[in-house]
């Protein structure tokens, strides 16, 4: 029977819950302090997601060696870029980097070597890879996690906030010691330094063509009038949510949208009679929808969106089989190919191989078949160096395979 480990609470930051870093003075101070440091610099950041307009950083938390924890204020010290210039020689050590990067290039951090924790739990093969459990299962301890979907644009701060968001950094370097050392071991450490170098270089998200058709249940609109309707609602949401910074569900739900755009209200009355339009932000602002409501009812025929959007890639896999049944059975052989390697190298398959550039190989293979060949195309579509050494071969032999026995 397997002994089962003793999981200690981390209940209070070492040398408690530091002030806040407020002002110009502190941000000096606590300049010099990372300065002085050692090591690597644990960072974590507060969004108030749900909350506020936009995912810009409401709190920003950092430890070192030698300097201890800084909670710092982004919004009234909105520049750190000191404080980036005085760790610029260091190892940063994020957990689920792409979610916090944006938001600390946006206030002048800019990390030139990172460490991903969360990434490197995925290469390590961890079921669960979100911050509390990988303390947990790696080091022993356990975080509490109950203020994660804050408003952290509050302001004061409540302390049980602050000790939270000071024990979220507490252990990160610790944490980060440990997955390099099982990196190592694992003959991985290379390939997550690849992947670490991938999101680092990753350029800034560019706003979509057409945003609101991401609207959620936009799939029950079948006509261009009623797309029309959710393309108006939805601007019209978006322009109030960022004059009022507030996150748009606030304002109005998408489901308020959707039904607006079934219903097509001609009245103000109407609008009200719809239940996803009862919310107080929804009738504060019931003049406005109908406008934009009525806006769309008036547009010519071509004013009016197309059904979709013309896409760069293939079309959706479920489609494959109607439209192209030999890139059908390419793309189920080379999933089965990815799977495979997933399973042998302890890792999920999205890891091993991102799964569009799969489907883009095996829409498009290139003309002749090889390891090179299909080599090439890996790399075309960002696949890093370590994916390209693993999955070509296998690859290029499942997709000639198909050729050979005349499937295609």
């Amino acid at each position: 029977m397997t002994e089962e480990r003793t999981v200690v609470p981390l209940l209070e930051p070492r040398g408690g819950i530091p002030p806040v870093v407020a002002d110009a003075a502190s941000l000096a101070r606590t300049v010099d302090a990372f300065a002085a440091g050692t090591g690597p610099v644990a960072v974590d950041a507060e969004r108030a997601s749900g909350y506020r307009y936009g995912n810009r950083a409401y709190l920003v938390q950092l430890r070192r060696a030698g300097a201890g924890t800084a909670l710092i204020d982004p919004i009234t010290c909105p520049d750190l870029s000191a404080l980036d210039q005085a760790v610029a020689d260091a190892e940063i050590v994020l957990h689920a980097a792409s979610q916090d990067l944006p938001c600390l290039l946006e206030i002048g951090f800019r990390p030139r070597a990172m460490f991903d924790t969360e990434l490197a739990g995925r290469l390590l093969g961890y079921e669960r890879v979100g911050l509390g459990t990988m303390v947990e299962t790696v080091l022993g301890l356990r975080l509490e996690k109950g203020h994660s979907a804050a408003d952290w644009s509050t302001r004061p701060l409540p302390e049980a906030w602050l000790r939270y968001a000071a024990l979220d950094v507490e252990v990160l370097v610790e944490l980060r010691d440990v997955l390099r050392a099982e990196l190592e071991e694992s003959g991985k450490l290379e390939w997550a330094r690849e992947e670490f170098a991938a999101v680092l270089g990753t350029p800034p998200t560019t706003p979509r063509s057409d945003p609101w058709r991401r609207t959620s249940g936009i799939h029950k609109v079948r006509n261009v009038r009623a797309l029309a309707i959710v393309r108006e609602l939805w601007m019209m949401r978006d322009r109030i949510a960022r004059e009022s910074d507030l996150a748009p569900g606030r304002v109005l739900p998408d489901s308020a949208i959707v039904a607006a755009a079934l219903d097509v209200p001609r009245t103000k009355k109407a609008l009200t009679e719809i239940s996803a339009f009862t919310g107080r932000s929804a009738r504060r602002h019931m003049s406005d929808w109908l406008s934009a409501v009525s806006r769309a009812r008036a547009l010519s025929d071509g004013e009016l969106p197309q059904p979709s959007t013309p896409g760069d890639g293939p079309p959706p896999a479920n489609r494959w089989a109607d439209r192209d049944p030999a890139a059908a059975k390419r793309l189920s052989a080379a999933r089965a190919v990815v799977a495979a390697l997933a399973d042998e190298h302890r890792m999920p398959t999205e890891n091993v191989l991102q799964p569009d550039a799969v489907r883009r190989l095996t829409w498009e293979p290139p003309e002749e078949i090889s390891d090179e060949s299909v080599a090439e195309r890996l790399r075309g579509l960002g696949a890093r160096a370590w994916q390209v050494s693993l999955t070509a071969h296998p690859l290029a032999k499942a997709l000639a395979r198909l050729e050979t026995k005349g499937d295609l």
